[in-house]
């Protein structure tokens, strides 16, 4: 015999939930007023899913203690109310199985009311299909962002789909309590809905009359029905007055120009290098990219203001372009976008990728257009932008081939596009850091050698896809091996006389384990060079870290160790002090002057260094020090 089973209901703590709403899902308490616009858009068009020809219209009024948000959309019954306004997350624009009130009364009425602009019988499931899709809420939580300005929230709503329904008055607490009244004959004279706040004095600062406006422009200045806020004095203010900025025409391209300019000042407080122009018809979205005028570093992720229908979603949606198009802020308005939940950032779903990948091919149109079109504001972006043109170009061949040859890059030669460096030099050498491109660049400079700094993002690879462009020339990873094949060896007779000092000098570099090399080379300013490779340095560090642990680690460690070669200190004997040390026959001032001789090429390399190496260099400049201060003592009688 089986056990017994009860079915409950699960209880909501509704205080609870606003505070989940307000602290959690909602960034600010600001967004209550976008609830209710939102809210006012959703309800007039689904009443104009019924009559095309029924008014639009959404009043804002701010008074002393409430505010009122009244719009001339589809309205409610008093069964509507206690389905959607008592039921939270039930909402009558996501489910067609839900029986919301627009579906009701468009198929009550679809037989009764064939007047004038009337949708007949045979294009209502149609229209009513597409209406849903038109909607900017899906998820039935909308007016509980009220409740995180207000403890109380009044609705008067009359249905426009059952005009034989008297006008309903909803009011609902925080507390979870509501209350419904059916209000008399005419005391709602159209149909409609009025939505009534009290503000808690702790968030009346939201509801005042300059915040009011400023927050409905701020989320409904591209709403597609008119929004009017109006003061306890009578003053009235259209929100929405101006068209977006793309839709407007102009008397000629400049003009044009020169509107959106201005809207870019007005919007994102900069005037943009150029502006690119949006248009997606699938998918219903329309609006304008603005190129920034300065760099911005590609980690940065530019915040794109993106309505949906009209309202307002994010200010900061990144998601909506490529993550390589940072060099550019955009405005747009979707009409098929999914909104997350709490409507300030994009869902990400098919549909996104889509309009994101889209996008990028129409900001990549305006940028291989420009060499055509602009040539002097291609030079300009690409001096601002270069970074953002080098990360585009690793994965667009086209772009590749038509802009490589214009980006500068760190050589040898000073700072050169490709296509002049490589006239020059038919084989490029490219360092993997900057380090080593710091290392060797003077040297390789006096020598001929034609060296690329390979070591910031993305110019590595760039150099290596140089032949696709540019056939005939030939890129080499440079590895020190390179530089000391170029550099003309010392004089036997200098080096032999030199021995005992190298002698010295590579018992004292041992310990980096780096080698040292006499060698003859240019400038003859430079007194040593230190040349190493990303292998070497590895190998120094396993081999630091093997020394400095025990036990079975060091036993892995020392297992992994590799026979790369080492680094090198090459000595400059064209330089005088080279050559005044290699001449040095007191032990301890040659261990001195190897010291600072390797402490000062490894300055050169401007890598950080490690403990060992600030106490050598420490220890060079005091004995340095204590030789030159060293006084002769006075022989005795």
């Amino acid at each position: 015999m089986s056990e017994a089973q009860t079915t409950h209901t699960f209880q909501v703590d509704l205080r609870g939930l606003v505070d989940l709403l307000s602290h959690h899902l909602y960034s600010s308490p600001r967004v209550y007023l976008r609830e209710l616009l939102q809210n006012a858009v959703d309800a007039i068009t689904a009443r104009q899913a019924l009559d095309p020809r029924a008014p639009a219209l959404i009043s804002v009024r701010t008074d002393e203690d409430r505010l009122t948000v009244t719009d001339t959309g589809i309205g409610l019954t008093e069964a509507d109310v206690h389905r959607f306004l008592a039921t939270i997350g039930r909402s009558s624009k996501r489910d067609a199985g839900a029986g919301a009130p627009q579906d009701e009364a468009l198929n009550a009425g679809a037989g009764r009311r064939q007047g004038p602009g009337v949708v007949p019988d045979t294009a209502l499931a149609d229209r009513l299909a597409a209406g849903r899709a038109d909607f900017i809420g899906q998820f039935g939580i909308g007016l509980l962002a009220c409740f995180v300005v207000a403890d109380e929230i009044t609705v008067t709503t009359r249905s426009a789909a059952d005009p034989a329904a008297p006008a309903v008055e909803w009011r609902g607490g925080s507390d979870g309590r509501y209350a419904i009244r059916t209000l008399p004959d005419g005391a709602v004279p159209e149909p409609g809905t009025t939505v009534t706040l009290v503000p808690r004095r702790d968030a009346a600062e939201w509801t005042r009359p300059d915040q009011v406006v400023a927050l409905a422009r701020h989320y409904g200045g591209l709403l597609r029905h008119p929004v009017d806020v109006s003061d306890a004095h009578g003053g009235t203010t259209r929100i929405n007055a101006a068209p977006p900025p793309w839709q407007v025409r102009h008397g000629s391209p400049q003009a044009r120009r020169e509107a959106l300019t201005e809207h870019c000042r007005t919007t994102f407080g900069f005037t943009p290098l150029d502006s690119i122009e949006l248009d997606l018809p699938l998918v219903g979205l329309k609006g304008v990219a603005y190129v920034l005028p300065t760099s911005v570093h590609p980690s940065r992720q530019a915040g794109h203001r993106v309505h949906l229908k009209g309202m307002l979603l994010s200010d900061q949606a990144h998601e909506l372009l490529p993550d390589w198009a940072f060099f550019v802020r955009c405005v747009a308005d979707a009409d098929s976008l999914r909104p997350t939940a709490s409507r300030e950032a994009l869902y990400e779903d098919e549909t996104l990728a889509a309009i994101r990948e889209a996008l990028g091919a129409r900001i990549r149109d305006w940028l291989t257009g420009l060499s055509a079109s602009d040539p002097a504001l291609l030079h300009q972006f690409i001096a601002t932008h270069h970074l953002a043109v080098k990360a585009l170009a690793r994965y667009d061949d086209e772009l590749l081939r038509l802009l490589l040859p214009w980006l500068p890059f760190e050589t040898t030669d000073g700072q050169v596009t490709l296509d002049e460096f490589a006239r020059t030099h038919p084989v490029v050498l490219v360092t993997q850091t900057v380090e080593e491109f710091r290392q060797v660049a003077p040297i390789a400079g006096a020598a001929g050698l034609g060296v690329v700094n390979g070591g910031y993002a993305y110019d590595r690879d760039l150099v290596h896809r140089l032949p696709e462009v540019r056939p005939g020339c030939s890129v080499v990873d440079l590895d020190p091996a390179t530089v000391t094949a170029h550099l003309d060896a010392a004089d036997p007779a200098a080096e032999l006389a030199a021995a005992g000092f190298l002698h010295i000098a590579r018992e004292v570099v041992a310990q980096f384990d780096c080698d040292v090399v006499l060698r003859s080379f240019h400038p003859v300013s430079a007194p040593s060079l230190l040349l190493d490779n990303r292998e070497a340095r590895h190998e120094r560090t396993r081999s630091e870290l093997a020394d400095s642990t025990g036990g079975l680690w060091a036993d892995i460690l020392g297992s992994l160790r590799s026979d790369v070669a080492r680094a090198q200190l090459v000595l400059n004997h064209l330089n005088p002090l080279v050559r005044r040390a290699a001449s040095i026959s007191d032990r301890e001032l040659a261990v001195t002057a190897v010291e600072a001789l390797y402490g000062q090429a490894l300055l050169l390399t401007r890598r950080p260094l490690r403990a060992s190496e600030n106490a050598l260099l420490n220890r060079a400049f005091i004995g340095l020090l204590d030789h030159a201060m060293h006084e002769p003592r006075e022989e005795s009688l």
